[in-house]
């Protein structure tokens, strides 16, 4: 059994404006000026006033000019999840635990002691464990798919065995992930404009894990007074208490989380993602869209005829590009009119890959709230086609959620008794997008090496939509669908392609891994 291994939170300031507060003053007086005003000009006299004036008015795009570019180390996925992730207006680049093996326990733990603190570290070295073990288990299996996709013949050279070997682990790992802590460590380039930075240090206490965040928020406004001290001296608001956010108001549900959560699982019918609202009229409504972008009437350009100039891939080159051009273009912007609303159930693991769609944000649970006694998890299908694996599965989340129960029965909070539960942890939320936004995501999670539970409601989410929108859904599809026929390369993988010919039979094709 290995130690585990944890430290402080660890924040670097890797790029920033030298003169963030007055390149914010400067912007406002060029609000008033025929020229774009510069930071030298700026006297003592407009800090004080046009500063105050500014902020407290609620004029604040001009602090978000100001980027902070940090580097974090030694954060926890929760924290990352609960706060960093949790709303639209940031940028990260985030070490990822589907390729990159996790070799030794670290992870995040609370300000805890006696019992407590050895109940915490226990947990979290037994599901280390057991990710190994499961990587181990698994990688036969996902070997021995991989060679019949990949039609490995007796002949095939050693060289081509290893390199599918490889991608195997990979794959054993992407599962085996699911029984590791959310208090596991995590790193990432984090950038965010001022105004944002202030609304984080406003938020501190908000969401599941106030007392991390109040360490890392705090060492990344540190780092900003540490260079301009005026951005926070001159201008700001304190943080909110933990007791004056509306949250702390709201009651609690009665019986714990359990009860809920068998009613929403009810509500989804087996799939991962069920369709709850939608625009009714979508096809008029994106057509009608169109016209009026180009001033056209319906007998100049009838529905089927604006759609199909919107979305088909043959007309509309837009489609093909590698770059997300949707939001410049004329044309595209039609789609913003048109909206879908799901009820989701996805694993911890795979809605912190979810959250990164900004544009398709969600209702997600505050899981101090909607905690739950008996364990409840997502299971992967390549664990869950494995006796072996099941067994070691089924263990290690009877161990997490006992770890938690005894956590709480000695006095621990629950924000700190909740980072000794896995990746696995199931999490229930309301999620709505303009077909805009959920076009672009469905076009990435649709293939097949997008993350399994995503993939899975992806495709959830466009055969509902098919039912009711059938013109809309014809174009929807994996990059290899889109593009098949129309420009080269079909498959945007490159080396990474999943080996399967998607684009024959989309969306009637069977995902094995």
């Amino acid at each position: 059994m290995s130690a585990l291994v944890t430290a402080a939170p660890a924040v670097t300031l890797r790029n920033a404006p030298l003169h963030a507060f007055d390149g914010a003053i400067a912007a406002a007086r060029t609000c008033y000026s025929p020229r774009v005003i510069t930071t030298a000009e700026v006297t003592e006299r407009q800090r004080d006033t046009i500063g105050a004036l500014t902020f407290e008015g609620g004029h604040h795009t001009v602090f978000q000019h100001a980027h902070f570019e940090f580097g974090l180390e030694n954060i926890s996925r929760q924290f990352v999840w609960s706060v960093l992730h949790s709303y639209p207006f940031y940028n990260s680049e985030q070490s990822s635990q589907r390729y990159v093996k996790l070799k030794e326990p670290r992870a995040f733990v609370p300000p805890i002691a006696g019992e407590a603190l050895l109940i915490f570290e226990q947990a979290i070295v037994r599901a280390w464990d057991a990710y190994a073990e499961l990587s181990a288990v698994l990688k036969d299996d996902a070997f021995a798919i991989l060679k019949e996709l990949r039609y490995v013949t007796p002949r095939a050279s050693a060289e081509r065995l290893k390199g599918i070997e490889r991608e195997a682990e990979k794959k054993a790992i992407e599962t085996a992930r699911y029984v590791i802590p959310i208090a596991a460590f995590t790193s990432m380039v984090h950038t965010i404009s001022g105004i944002t930075l202030h609304r984080l240090r406003r938020m501190a206490a908000a969401g599941d894990t106030p007392y991390e965040a109040r360490l890392v928020i705090g060492q990344m406004v540190d780092l900003v007074r540490g260079i301009d001290p005026l951005f926070f001296e001159k201008v700001g608001c304190e943080e909110l208490e933990a007791e004056d956010l509306p949250e702390a108001a709201i009651p609690r549900p009665v019986g714990g989380g359990d009860a809920f959560a068998a009613a929403f699982d009810a509500r989804l019918c087996g799939r991962v993602s069920a369709l709850v609202d939608w625009s009714d009229r979508a096809e008029r409504v994106i057509a009608d869209a169109v016209r009026t972008t180009f001033g056209l009437s319906p007998d100049e350009m009838p529905d089927a005829e604006a759609i199909d100039r919107v979305l088909n891939p043959a007309r509309n080159r837009y489609r093909l590009d590698v770059m997300n051009v949707s939001y410049h273009s004329p044309l595209m912007r039609a789609l913003h009119h048109a909206s879908y609303t799901f009820a989701k159930r996805l694993s911890h693991t795979a809605d912190s890959q979810d959250q990164r769609h900004r544009m398709v944000p969600a209702a997600r649970p505050m899981m101090t709230f909607a905690d739950t006694d008996a364990p409840d998890f997502v299971t992967p299908r390549l664990i869950a086609a494995n006796p072996r694996a099941r067994e070691i599965y089924a263990e290690a989340m009877a161990d997490a959620w006992t770890a938690k129960a005894r956590l709480l029965q000695l006095g621990v909070p629950l924000e700190f008794a909740l980072y000794v539960l896995p990746n696995a942890k199931a999490l229930r939320m309301i999620e709505s997008g303009p077909l805009m936004a959920l076009l672009h995501k469905w076009t990435l999670r649709t293939c097949f090496n997008a993350q399994e539970e995503i993939f899975l409601a992806s495709m959830d989410e466009i055969a509902q939509v098919r039912e009711r929108h059938p013109q809309i859904a014809g174009y929807i599809g994996p990059p290899c669908v889109v593009r098949n026929g129309l420009i080269s390369p079909r498959c945007t993988e490159g080396s990474h392609f999943c080996g399967v010919p998607v684009w024959r039979s989309f969306p009637d094709v069977e995902r094995r891994l």
